[in-house]
């Protein structure tokens, strides 16, 4: 109940009218608030109301498995005779709702129902019900959006956190898997789910996650992105310490390795914890497909991340710094192509990246039948006249232009975004130092990585603090068979690390031509 005291609880009144009328004031006469007073068979000689929020619920459902059996039926009079309690009987007898259950404070009514439950009242009694009946119109379950792959399942989330839930209990069918919801925001109360295999999880992180979750104090959460912030270790750094997925069978995955999910009503990314630098680079599908090609794929993701961040600085290094590196018809044609343009290497590069970054957004923010128009042509049209004008050179066009496809490999967006930023800061110390500044940039960056945690995990898992071969040979920058993969990631610490018992190919049964 958002951490309020059982004395600053509002009770029930006996009396009928003054319940439904402190409602009515609470929710300031709102137009979508459906306040139903009637008489019933069930209840003879007793007034009856039913509550609830238009919008958010399902009205048939109301109609069918509450009103009617309320105005049709009527209770054993046994259940009176022997002081049996009303509410108890339509509980019992009546209300045909799976879900049903009884309340005794007007705040818990109030938190129900904006949750898209429904209250039944009785007058005389200072209690009521609550049945579930959440409905209302939601967006169906669809293709991913942020992370498609070839291979594999093509659903994704909805904003529904229910939904959400099914479609990863359709994946794990375990009744190891729990789910523990937890409501956040004064004003918003949202459902944040909590989800973990029981037996596998490392039952300190688990405790943590509850620990950080409790203490957020906020008047509301509207996103995934709110808790995000509220929970991981280090606020200060580029590099994102939570995974997020908009796909279940990546959640599915995460929860058979003994991390912990947080799902958000109201938005389709979920958050994947503890995380290391290198889950970044794997994609659901390199799961789905042969080891040998997923390990490759997974190689060029780590070289085009490596080229995103520093090919531009390498470029402003060697041509301002370190000529004699370059062959001599190389340095030639690059001479040659700056010729007559009027700002250093390391102002060409900031302008062209600038340019680029300023038609991405673009691109993102127009309408979407127009946006990938705008950011192509854009693009040619200005990389193009740059280079007739002589403000760039065509060098530095083509480094720019790979730079940026380098970036749409990642299967990450925030880590990709993370690359984009860094670029820039390794741009400005090869304009200042070379390749020293380079060198320089790159410790630093990697002194920082080893210091991250997540949720207590170094961030460098399995690399540092120190190399295991488990993590070198198995699931870092390559991928085995699915049946030498004997061991979950030791970083989790897990009381249940082994997948399976041995990690010995399955022998295949040997065909002959001979009857």
């Amino acid at each position: 109940m958002n951490k309020q005291s059982a004395e600053a609880l509002t009770p029930f009144s006996p009396s009928l009218h003054a319940n439904v009328q402190a409602i009515r004031n609470r929710f300031g006469g709102s137009c979508d608030l459906v306040i139903r007073l009637f008489s019933s068979d069930a209840a003879p000689e007793r007034e009856l109301a039913i509550i609830y929020v238009d919008g958010i619920v399902d009205s048939e459902t109301i109609n069918e498995s509450i009103m009617e059996p309320l105005m049709s039926l009527k209770l054993p009079q046994y259940r009176y005779q022997k002081g049996g309690k009303l509410l108890d009987a339509l509980r019992s007898c009546v209300v045909s709702i799976g879900s049903v259950q009884e309340i005794n404070t007007m705040d818990e009514a109030l938190l129900y129902m904006t949750d898209g439950l429904c209250i039944i009242l009785a007058d005389g009694c200072a209690a009521a019900l609550t049945a579930d009946v959440n409905g209302g119109s939601q967006r169906a379950v669809s293709i991913a959006q942020t992370q498609t792959v070839i291979r594999g399942p093509q659903y994704g989330f909805v904003e529904n956190i229910r939904t959400n839930i099914s479609l990863i209990r359709r994946i794990i069918r375990s009744p190891d898997l729990h789910v523990q919801m937890h409501k956040i925001g004064k004003q918003t109360h949202s459902n944040v789910a909590v989800l973990y295999l029981h037996g596998i999880v490392n039952e300190g992180i688990l405790k943590e996650v509850y620990r950080r979750l409790a203490a957020i104090d906020i008047d509301g959460v509207l996103e995934s992105g709110y808790i995000e912030e509220f929970i991981q270790d280090e606020t200060f750094t580029l590099f994102p310490t939570l995974l997020n997925t908009e796909r279940p069978d990546s959640v599915a995955a995460a929860l058979l390795e003994g991390r912990i999910a947080v799902l958000v009503d109201g938005t389709p990314i979920a958050l994947m914890a503890p995380t290391t630098f290198f889950s970044f680079f794997q994609s659901p599908e390199d799961y789905y497909q042969r080891y040998d090609i997923a390990s490759f794929v997974r190689i060029i993701r780590y070289v085009a991340y490596i080229v995103s961040m520093l090919l531009p600085a390498l470029y402003i290094a060697v041509t301002t710094y370190h000529q004699e590196m370059l062959p001599t018809t190389l340095l030639i044609s690059l001479a040659a192509q700056r010729e007559g343009i009027p700002f250093p290497g390391l102002v060409e590069a900031l302008l062209m990246e600038m340019t680029f970054e300023v038609l991405r957004e673009a691109g993102l923010r127009m309408p979407r039948a127009i946006g990938p128009a705008i950011s192509i042509v854009g693009a040619l049209v200005l990389g193009q006249s740059a280079v007739q004008a002589g403000i760039v050179s065509a060098g530095m066009v083509i480094v720019v232009s790979f730079t940026a496809i380098s970036n749409f490999v990642m299967p990450e967006f925030n880590m990709a975004a993370t690359s984009r930023i860094i670029r820039f800061g390794f741009m400005l110390m090869a304009g200042m130092l070379g390749f020293f500044g380079i060198f320089v940039s790159v410790l630093f960056m990697l002194i920082h990585l080893t210091s991250l945690r997540s949720f207590g995990v170094p961030y460098m898992s399995p690399l540092a603090p120190g190399p295991t071969r488990q993590g070198l040979f198995r699931d870092v920058f390559i991928r085995l068979p699915w049946w030498a993969i004997v061991l979950r990631p030791l970083d989790m610490n897990l009381r249940n690390p082994k997948r399976r018992p041995n990690g010995k190919k399955p022998p295949a049964q040997r065909h002959t031509d001979k009857p």
